[in-house]
């Protein structure tokens, strides 16, 4: 799953990465190592720019809000639970199939945070003798220092209860698309925990590969069959994971600090 992530780059060097033409510097967001759900993210989309006389797809920086709401939902309550889109099911659930097919997005990060329960913390819990097993945080990431281009859907929801000229009467929200997660080897793992990004957790955020952004960005593309060729997970051995440390579990602790290499796990016994 993807449930908490990094992203710290600055949105001069988002447009020049992904090529976007159009973007508000009032709305770009500043750096955040701790991007938690309902929090607002940015997000790279192709999609016409509104009331322009051309109205072929422009590549743009948005800010959205993390958590989908569906266009037909009544409120925005369940958005916290719509963080993420399961890839093999995307094309057919009610929630997400509209966005799949047509208003797909690329959320970039530096990478994503995971917890891996201590394997005694595990065997407390199991015979009740712990009620919130310790948990230790990793921070995958690509080998490279490459940008985590994340698959993502978004969504358009009105406000009834507001009038049309009011600037929160659309909310724009979003979605993570998750995968399961890979069985290789990883490109550098810790000396001491995971060897592999399914020894953290079974489930990852879809990242996707320079060579699939254009491709994944088009509307034009809406074949059923076409999208979800493009939900193929990327090589394997391209990531790195690393423990960081516990205080990313408060979403109130945020900088650069939360990225920082542990020399081995807080918990002694993970693995």
């Amino acid at each position: 799953m993807c449930g908490r992530y990094a992203a710290s780059r600055r949105p001069e060097d988002l447009t020049g990465l992904f090529g976007v033409e159009k973007w508000e510097p009032t709305e770009t967001l500043e750096p955040d190592w701790n991007v938690a759900p309902t929090k607002e993210v940015h997000a790279i989309l192709d999609r016409p720019v509104k009331d322009a006389d051309d109205q072929r797809p422009v590549r743009q920086l948005r800010t959205l809000k993390w958590g989908l709401v569906p266009s037909w939902s009544k409120s925005p309550e369940g958005a916290a639970r719509m963080i993420n889109a399961r890839a093999e099911t995307v094309h057919e659930k009610p929630s997400f199939r509209r966005p799949f097919v047509s208003r797909r997005c690329i959320l970039p990060a530096d990478g994503y945070y995971e917890w891996v329960t201590g394997a005694e913390e595990r065997q407390l819990e199991e015979k009740g003798r712990k009620k919130r097993p310790r948990k230790q945080p990793y921070f995958v990431t690509p080998a490279d220092g490459s940008v985590f281009a994340m698959a993502g859907l978004y969504e358009f929801w009105r406000d009834r209860t507001l009038p049309d000229d009011h600037p929160a009467a659309w909310w724009v929200t979003c979605s993570v698309i998750t995968t399961e997660a890979e069985t290789s080897p990883l490109a550098v793992a810790p000396a001491e925990g995971p060897a592999s990004l399914s020894d953290i957790h079974p489930r990852m955020p879809l990242m996707l590969t320079p060579d699939r952004w254009d491709d994944w960005l088009d509307p034009s593309h809406t074949g059923i069959e076409e999208l979800k060729a493009l939900l193929e997970p990327p090589p394997g051995g391209l990531m790195r994971a690393y423990p960081v440390t516990a205080a990313v579990s408060n979403v109130r602790n945020n900088g650069p600090e939360l990225l920082e290499e542990l020399a081995a796990p807080e918990e002694s016994t993970l693995f």
